[in-house]
């Protein structure tokens, strides 16, 4: 069977920066081996898979080696994919997903998803974190997927170089680290997950579920200039609404053809 793919770097505006995903149409979905089957194919932090359910869609995400509950840029990439490729007339689109009915809105050249927000809690800093980073962070806190480390400056987020046998040991999803941003952003970020398989995402929407209510308290915001500071780099535009979040970001395609599975 043939299966249309799109692989769409997210959360930027040039081609070769961002989170590339590759986003997959469906008829239905198949069965969970064979979609981290073709995940682990494809190589990215992140495959989704898209299955049209009357006017919107049911959404899955998947790394190479396992499904989760949610994904921001594989979420925007495949916002990108309906608007622009499938149904381009279409301003609004609904998915479906295990967080929820998640809906992403035309803005201009780029797009705002609607996500739910990820408060977390203060808490004491486990030494195999201090370990992992190398350094203690001036807070520490902690949800049911993320460890999340706040450091003085951007410099030390865009120094750091992990341990990453270590963050595995921390009993979370993945290690978020951050700092107040510069050169006229309002804070940066890095994601390290390789629990998932997932060493560095490039950009990550979901810790920015959690990352704009902490940092909207922390500078009396409601609205934040964003910057994942990895190799490849990202930015969002980060909205705090309560419990949602608004995470607005531009999408560039890279690659559209069809896949045999």
């Amino acid at each position: 069977m043939l299966v249309q793919i799109f692989q769409v770097d997210a959360f930027t505006r040039r081609r070769f920066g961002g989170n590339p995903a590759a986003v997959m149409i469906l008829e239905s979905f198949l069965d969970d081996a064979c979609l981290q089957d073709i995940a682990a194919e494809n190589n990215l932090a992140e495959t989704a898979f898209l299955v049209r359910d009357g006017a919107d869609y049911r959404l899955r995400w998947f790394t190479p080696t396992v499904e989760v509950p949610l994904c921001g840029h594989a979420t925007l990439a495949s916002a990108a994919v309906v608007l622009e490729r499938l149904e381009p007339r279409r301003e609004v689109v609904t998915f479906h997903s295990a967080s929820g009915p998640l809906v992403v809105s035309r803005s201009g050249d780029s797009y705002v998803m609607d996500f739910p927000a990820r408060p977390m809690l203060a808490t004491s800093t486990p030494e195999a974190l201090t370990a992992a980073i190398g350094q203690n962070p001036t807070e520490t806190l902690v949800d049911q997927h993320n460890y999340l480390a706040v450091l003085e400056t951007a410099e030390q987020v865009r120094k750091l170089a992990p341990d990453l046998g270590v963050v595995t040991l921390l009993g979370r999803a993945g290690l978020i680290v951050t700092a107040p941003g510069d050169d006229g952003y309002d804070c940066v970020s890095r994601y390290f997950a390789p629990a998932k398989g997932i060493p560095e995402d490039p950009v990550t929407g979901g810790a920015h579920c959690a990352l704009t209510p902490y940092w909207a308290n922390r500078l009396g915001k409601t609205s934040l200039r964003a910057f994942q500071a990895s190799a490849r780099g990202g930015e969002l535009r980060c909205r705090t609404l309560g419990e949602r979040v608004e995470l607005e970001g531009s999408c560039v395609f890279y690659l559209e053809g069809q896949a045999e599975i």
